[in-house]
C-alpha cells in the first residue's frame, strides 16, 4: 500500500487566501494608524491612496483564488479590474497594474496550460484592447495607438515567455522519458546476461552429467552415482541463485533484497572442477602480476571465461581447452582456446556458438568500453579474447 504525504500546510492553502491575509493586514495596519480609514477606501475622491487599492486587493485575491482551476477566469477578471481602472483619471497607473495582472496569468496559462488554453488566454487581453480602441474611437475619446499597441506587446511577450518555458519542460520530460527508458532496457538486459550465464552454464554442465551418468548406469555405477551427485549439487547452486536474484526483483524500495556475493576471477578453480567433472579438462595460466580489480570487470571477466568454457563443453566436441588471464598494467586480457570443432558445432537449440552466449560476452565488454572478438583459428579450434580496461585508480 502506497501512503502519500500530506503537504505542508503552506501549500495545502490555497495562494488566494495567502493574498487575501496580506491585503486584510494591510487594511488593519491603515485602519489603526489613520483615521477614517473605510470612508477613504469606499468613498473615491481622486485620493490615489484609497480606491485604486480597493480595487488592485480585490483583483489580486481573486486572481490567485482562480489561477490554478480557472485561468481565463482569472484573466477575465484582471482585465475587467483594468477596465474598471480607466475611470480613475487621477491614477491611470492603476488600469497598467491591471492589465499587467492579466499578462503575468497569459504566460502562466502559456507555462502550465494546453496550447488551446494559452491561445485562448492571450487572445482575451488582445480582444480586451481592440474592444476598447473601436469604442474610443467610435466615441471620439482621444486614443493613443502606440499605447495600445504597447500593451499589446506586453501581453505578446507574456505569451511567448510562458510558451518557452512550456516548451523547455516538455522537451525536459521527453529527456527524463527517454532517460528512464533506456535504463529499464539496460536492467532488463543486464538480468537477461546475468539469468544466461548462470543457467546455461549449469544446465549445460546438468546435461553433460546426466548423460554421462545414463550411458555408464549398467557399467559403472560409481559413476553414475558420480554424476547425480554433481547433477544434485548443481542443480542446487543454480535454484540458489536463481532465488536470490528472483528476491532482489522483488525488494521493494527500502526492503533489504537477499544479497548474494558477485562472482569473479576468484571463482576460476570451482569452474574448472565443475567443467573437469563434465569430461572438459581446463587448463588456466595466469600472467602478470594478480590483483584486485574493479567488481565490474571482475564480473565481466569471469563471465566471459564461463560462458566460452560452457561452449567448449557444449558444442565443440573438444576434452581439452586453454583460459589465459593477463593482469597488464591499464587492461585485463582473458583467452580461452580449444581445439574442437568450432561454429560449425550447434547445440540442441540450433545456436551453437553463434547465440546469445557471444552476444552477451560483446555487451560485456562493451558495457565497458573494452574489446571482444571471438571465430574460428586458422589451425582448427575456436578462440574467445576480450580485453577490458582498468581504471588507473586501481593499482596493485
Amino acid at each position: 500500500m502506497i501512503i502519500e504525504a500530506r503537504p505542508p500546510l503552506l501549500r495545502r492553502l490555497p495562494a488566494g487566501v495567502w493574498v487575501g491575509a496580506f491585503w486584510t493586514a494591510l487594511v488593519a495596519f491603515r485602519f489603526f494608524t489613520r483615521d477614517e480609514e473605510l470612508r477613504h477606501l469606499f468613498d473615491y475622491q481622486g485620493n490615489p491612496e484609497d480606491m485604486p487599492l480597493v480595487v488592485t486587493a480585490v483583483v489580486t485575491t481573486l486572481v490567485a483564488t482562480l489561477l490554478a482551476r480557472l485561468p481565463l477566469a482569472a484573466v477575465a477578471v484582471a482585465l475587467a479590474g483594468s477596465v474598471y481602472s480607466l475611470g480613475m483619471w487621477t491614477v491611470p497607473e492603476t488600469a497598467v497594474l491591471q492589465f499587467l495582472i492579466a499578462d503575468g496569468v497569459v504566460g502562466h496559462c502559456a507555462a502550465s496550460r494546453s496550447r488551446r488554453v494559452s491561445l485562448t488566454a492571450l487572445g482575451l487581453p488582445l480582444a480586451t484592447l481592440a474592444g476598447l480602441f473601436c469604442w474610443g474611437f467610435a466615441r471620439d475619446f482621444p486614443v493613443n495607438p502606440f499605447a495600445y499597441g504597447g500593451l499589446a506587446a506586453t501581453a505578446l511577450i507574456a505569451w511567448l515567455v510562458g510558451n518557452t518555458v512550456h516548451q523547455g519542460r516538455a522537451h525536459t520530460e521527453a529527456l527524463r522519458g527517454r532517460a528512464t527508458e533506456q535504463a529499464v532496457t539496460a536492467e532488463r538486459l543486464r538480468i537477461a546476461r546475468e539469468l544466461h550465464d548462470m543457467v546455461a552454464h549449469n544446465i549445460g554442465i546438468i546435461a553433460i552429467q546426466a548423460g554421462m551418468g545414463s550411458r555408464v548406469m549398467d557399467t559403472q555405477p560409481a559413476e553414475t552415482r558420480n554424476a547425480l551427485d554433481a547433477i544434485e549439487a548443481t542443480s542446487r547452486e543454480t535454484l540458489a541463485g536463481l532465488r536470490r536474484m528472483l528476491g532482489a526483483l522483488r525488494a521493494g524500495e527500502g526492503e533489504s533484497a537477499p544479497l548474494e556475493v558477485t562472482p569473479g576471477l576468484a571463482e576460476l578453480d570451482r569452474l574448472v572442477e565443475k567443467s573437469a567433472g563434465a569430461g572438459v579438462r581446463v587448463a588456466v595460466t595466469r600472467g602478470g602480476e594478480p590483483r584486485a580489480l574493479p567488481a565490474e570487470v571482475d564480473l565481466a571477466a569471469f563471465r566471459i571465461v564461463q560462458e566460452a568454457v560452457t561452449n567448449v563443453v557444449k558444442h565443440s566436441g573438444t576434452r581439452d581447452c586453454h583460459v589465459t588471464v593477463d593482469y597488464r598494467p591499464d587492461e585485463l586480457a582473458v583467452t580461452v582456446v580449444d581445439l574442437g570443432a568450432g561454429p560449425a558445432a550447434t547445440g540442441p537449440g540450433g545456436q551453437g556458438r553463434t547465440g546469445y552466449g557471444l552476444v552477451g560476452m560483446r555487451e560485456r565488454a562493451a558495457l565497458l568500453h573494452g574489446e571482444f572478438s571471438a571465430g574460428p583459428r586458422p589451425e582448427g579450434g575456436f578462440r574467445v579474447a576480450a580485453r577490458l580496461p582498468i581504471p588507473v585508480e586501481v593499482g596493485p
